[in-house]
């Protein structure tokens, strides 16, 4: 059973790396924060009298489930004010209320279609390749450089020397660059 101290201490460890991997994910430092802070309190509930070898992977899973109700609410939030925003305005057929606000500078929505596209679809060669990697080199690589955990996190985690994360990492890299620049992609 993991004491206060134990989880306080957890908590405070894992929370720069969880919004880092948060934001990657949901591309919104706002919402990143929210999902993080909900992820927190969940686990300190729900599971703080667990052992504390236990809570990084219940953080984890918690974190992942949280970041995927996010898409969920905003999927369905999108629905609504599509048909709503269909209803237009009965003078203006061509009325569009979410035209009326005006879209940041640098943000998701002022992107053009054709820019977004093109980042998704790198995005997602980017994963395919990640997901060709053999099992021990995505770990290692998700590990170091997703999660950002140093060569002794991430050795503990996988049941290995740090010298054998850092071969799995090197290996990894070099595979990724390879097919990305085979694919014309250059980072």
């Amino acid at each position: 059973m993991a004491s206060d101290k134990e989880l306080a201490d957890f908590l405070a460890g894992v929370e720069r790396r969880a919004f880092k991997q948060t934001v990657y994910a949901v591309r919104d430092d706002d919402a990143s924060l929210d999902i993080v802070q909900d992820a927190m309190i969940k686990l300190a509930e729900k599971y703080g009298d667990r052992p504390a070898a236990e809570l990084p992977l219940l953080f984890q899973r918690i974190l992942q489930n949280a970041t995927h109700d996010y898409f969920r609410r905003a999927k369905v939030r999108n629905t609504w004010v599509s048909l709503f925003s269909s209803l237009g305005n009965a003078e203006d057929e061509e009325f569009d209320p979410l035209e009326t606000f005006e879209l940041e500078q640098g943000s998701a929505g002022a992107e053009s279609n054709e820019r977004k596209l093109e980042r998704e679809q790198v995005l997602q060669i980017i994963d395919d390749e990640i997901q060709k990697l053999p099992a021990r080199q995505r770990e290692a690589f998700l590990m170091r450089y997703w999660e950002d955990m140093d060569v002794a996190e991430t050795a503990a985690a996988m049941g290995c020397s740090e010298g054998s994360v850092k071969t799995h990492c090197s290996r990894a890299t070099h595979t990724l660059a390879q097919a990305l620049k085979a694919k014309g992609i250059t980072l």
